[in-house]
């Protein structure tokens, strides 16, 4: 009883009192609160730094509603149209816009029914990784008719259609256009003939057509790449690195046959990645006389100590009469003149098959966007547009312009007007073509330019280093001047790792991986002294230094050491090559495009494995440093759900979202998930923790692996893209700093010490430019070793939108339609 108590034992007894009940109210706080949470929609994540997302756009979330999209592949296959298809039916979705299939091409609009379904956002799953086009292609007889079109128009009208959105070669889109002209007319007489009502005539006043073109020739003029080459090179350069293992056991001469029956750029492109001796292309014909011009350059290759020839031939080659030059006759004329044992190989349909490529797959996305976006701006009055790649920019031109610029280039072959020809295929075609001659049909010239050239590789291996080594190695024998490879980075510069390197040192290079010279991470600051002395006793004159953020570092280094040794004045390019994409002043990078593809096949057989099993979420670390690059490109190659990078900061709460989204999804008929990492995106949410929060948080509705892909992802072969592009940087780069070292020579002595002696080779949108590397110092974030702007930001809120993430796109910015005359005005005439 408390009158038994003393006064200090009620104290007590009141004190513990007090502690109990305070603990059971905290207790309860927290148990409501946590109910209130776990009832309450988790936080909205933070907002993206880029313009492109913004909580005060909302109207791209209502931008098609009550409007209704049709998509449609038509004409030949192409691998990347499913891509680009799923991307039209969920941004589709997305604005509120009804969206339809059309199953078998322009047939399928003509015959209606159950060729024209509703799409689903599910019905587009699993598509990204694979080839051909699910929904059908056929060519269509009818639609040539007007009779064809009048059902089609009917089939359209019946169902609300007003948007439609074609995926085909320049004679799909050429269709489409027509339809359009025809539009009025053709509901006139609909109505007239009583198929259609007066009511669904005016609610179907108008027909809104968009373009993407989808080809593997790249044929069609305006786009820099068309959905389907990048995969079709994949595909040649497959058979042709198989190939040359024959070749060499043999010492065979082969002549390969590549698809392009109007267009060489498959064949051009193939010769630069794989250092074929000759290409044969319809654009621009082999001069007269070229049998005896081929035979002594195959002579030439052999005397050099190669064990093997490779040509190729487009199928629609033709000599300057405009006769077929047929990869048979090729063969008949080295047998009969030369005596060397060759082989055919016409590569036919393999080149259409398979699975795309990641730039196919991201192509076709980022045009999908764009397709959707271009149809519900559209007005009456907005002429047909096609969706095309410029740069790294998606832009729209006026379809018909395309064509008709397509057309002109077949007319200027057929008046032959070859010169015309390639320079209507644009800029990109042209760089190749010029690229091309110099390296296979330029003699090395025998008077010396007294120039002594030093060429090395510095930081991590990236695949296509050793093709940007050959082609600068090449192009300085042919300019006279003497080229020195350096063996280990700066390190060995130091060292005196340097000899000379022949023609035929670099032969064979173009196609294998990781760097042949070696590399080290070792920056110069600490070895000014000696680096000093070996570029006097070697006489070096010019620097090229080809890596990633380590050359851009090494580089800048040189530039502060000017100042107190001489001899580090003389001119010095970088060419940024790693798979991290992350050197300034260059939206991509030597190697990036490998990786790339490695880390979208690797994670196409994890999606495999976690379709089988069901309720599977995989979460998946990617390299690239500070750089979410890989990470961000790989998620839309691959339909990830997420992609945690460093430069969009995350919390726990955006981690819970992620979970409920993965949790909501498990309820759907997609039953799998694919979360990316990028390997340093955050100190404390590693993906071990991540793992961890998954796991437990997704009990009961799925089960979670993880994989960190490590090293893989700077293994493997060049890709196509990257030998190419390693081939036109190292080519341009000799090019360049001979014209800065004549322009430093004074009285015999080179003395470069200007700002734009030493600057980067990089790719600015639509042009490779040269950039002084104490400009880009400014725009540069050391401790992170990233650029302070990067393109490729802006594609973040597509790979949410085409996740199912409930965010807002801002539309303010829209894209204006482009004139193709204005493309074509700006032509390099150098390489």
């Amino acid at each position: 009883r408390s009158s038994d108590l003393k006064p200090a034992e009620l104290y007590t007894v009141a004190i513990k009192l007090l502690i109990s009940l305070s603990v059971s109210f905290a207790f309860v706080y927290v148990i409501a609160a946590l109910q209130r949470r776990r009832q309450s929609p988790p936080p909205h994540p933070p907002e993206y730094k880029m313009s492109h997302l913004s909580s005060k756009q909302p109207e791209a979330q209502t931008l098609g509603v009550g409007k209704a999209i049709a998509v449609l592949t038509s004409g030949g296959d192409a691998q990347g149209m499913n891509a680009a298809v799923r991307a039209v039916v969920r941004v589709g979705i997305y604005t509120g816009a009804r969206v339809y299939f059309v199953h078998e091409g322009y047939q399928g609009l003509v015959d209606g029914e159950d060729n024209i379904k509703v799409a689903t956002w599910e019905s587009v799953s699993m598509m990204l990784q694979l080839g051909g086009t699910v929904i059908g292609s056929a060519r269509c007889q009818d639609f040539r008719t007007r009779e064809g079109r009048l059902k089609a128009a009917c089939n359209l009208v019946k169902k609300g259609i007003t948007n439609l959105c074609v995926i085909g070669g320049d004679g799909s889109l050429t269709g489409a256009d027509t339809f359009r002209h025809e539009w009025s007319s053709l509901l006139a007489d609909l109505l007239k003939a009583g198929r259609i009502t007066t009511e669904e005539a005016q609610n179907s006043s108008y027909l809104n057509i968009v373009g993407m073109v989808g080809s593997i020739d790249n044929d069609f003029c305006g786009t820099d790449m068309t959905i389907g080459t990048d995969s079709a090179l994949h595909r040649i350069m497959e058979i042709v690195d198989a190939i040359t293992t024959t070749a060499q056991s043999h010492q065979r001469t082969f002549v390969l046959e590549v698809m392009g029956r109007h267009c060489g750029y498959l064949a051009l492109v193939t010769a630069l990645a794989c250092g074929a001796d000759w290409v044969f292309i319809p654009e621009s014909p082999p001069e007269l006389e070229w049998e005896e011009h081929l035979c002594r350059r195959l002579i030439e290759t052999r005397g050099r100590g190669s064990r093997l020839n490779i040509i190729i031939v487009a199928e629609g080659a033709i000599d300057l009469h405009g006769n077929p030059i047929t990869s048979e006759f090729v063969k008949n004329l080295v047998v009969k003149r030369l005596g060397y044992d060759t082989r055919v190989t016409v590569l036919g349909h393999v080149q259409r098959g398979g699975t795309p490529s990641a730039f196919d797959r991201i192509l076709g996305s980022r045009m999908g966007v764009e397709a959707v976006m271009a149809l519900l701006e559209g007005s009456p009055d907005t002429p047909a547009c096609v969706v095309s790649l410029s740069g790294n920019q998606a832009i729209r031109l006026p379809l018909m312009e395309c064509v008709q610029v397509t057309k002109d280039v077949t007319k200027a072959m057929e008046e032959k007007k070859f010169e015309n020809a390639v320079k209507l295929r644009g800029r990109s075609f042209q760089n190749n073509w010029n690229v091309y001659k110099v390296l296979a049909h330029v003699r090395p010239t025998s008077t010396k330019s007294g120039y002594n050239l030093a060429i090395l590789n510095v930081g991590a291996p990236a695949a296509g280093m050793n093709a940007a080594v050959r082609a600068a190695v090449r192009i300085g024998i042919i300019n006279g001047h003497t080229m020195l490879a350096v063996h280990d980075g700066f390190d060995g510069l130091a060292k005196g790792k340097i000899e000379e390197i022949t023609w035929s040192g670099v032969g064979g290079w173009v196609g294998q991986g990781g760097s042949r010279l070696g590399t080290k991470r070792v920056l110069p600051k600490k070895y000014f002294e000696e680096i000093s002395k070996n570029i006097s006793d070697f006489n070096i004159h010019g620097l090229i230094i080809i890596g990633g953020f380590e050359a851009f570092t090494g580089g800048l280094e040189i530039i502060e050491g000017r100042a107190k040794y001489e001899e580090l004045c003389i001119p010095i390019v970088i060419i940024p090559a790693t798979v991290s994409n992350n050197v300034p002043g260059s939206d991509f990078s030597i190697g990036a495009d490998t990786a790339l593809n490695t880390i979208s096949s690797t994670c196409d057989r994890i999606k495999q494995s976690a379709a089988g099993t069901k309720r599977r979420v995989f979460i998946i670390e990617t390299m690239g440093g500070y750089c979410g690059y890989l990470a961000t490109m790989a998620g839309l190659s691959t339909g990830a759900d997420a992609a945690y990078i460093y430069e969009e900061p995350f919390t726990i709460h955006d981690l819970e979202l992620n979970v409920a989204h993965l949790t909501d999804k498990m309820k759907t008929t997609v039953q799998r998930g694919l979360v990316l990492r990028n390997e340093k995106c955050n100190d404390n949410y590693t993906t071990d923790f991540i793992f961890n929060l998954y796991s437990e948080e997704g009990k009961g509705i799925f089960d979670c692996r993880k994989n960190v892909l490590g090293h893989m992802q700077q293994g493997g072969t060049p890709t196509p893209f990257d030998r190419n592009f390693g081939t036109k940087m190292g080519a341009k780069s000799v090019s360049w700093i001979t014209g800065k070292i004549k322009e430093c020579s004074r009285h015999g002595r080179i003395f470069a010490n200007t700002a734009d002696s030493a600057c980067l080779l990089g790719m600015r949108k639509r042009s490779l430019v040269f950039q002084p590397l104490a400009e880009l110092k400014e725009q540069t974030d050391f401790e992170h070793r990233l650029p302070k702007e990067q393109w490729w930001l802006k594609l973040r809120p597509i790979l949410k939108i085409l996740a199912k993430y409930d965010i807002n796109l801002d539309t303010s910015e829209k894209a204006q339609i482009e004139h193709i005359t204005q493309k074509r005005a700006s032509v390099e005439s150098h390489i």
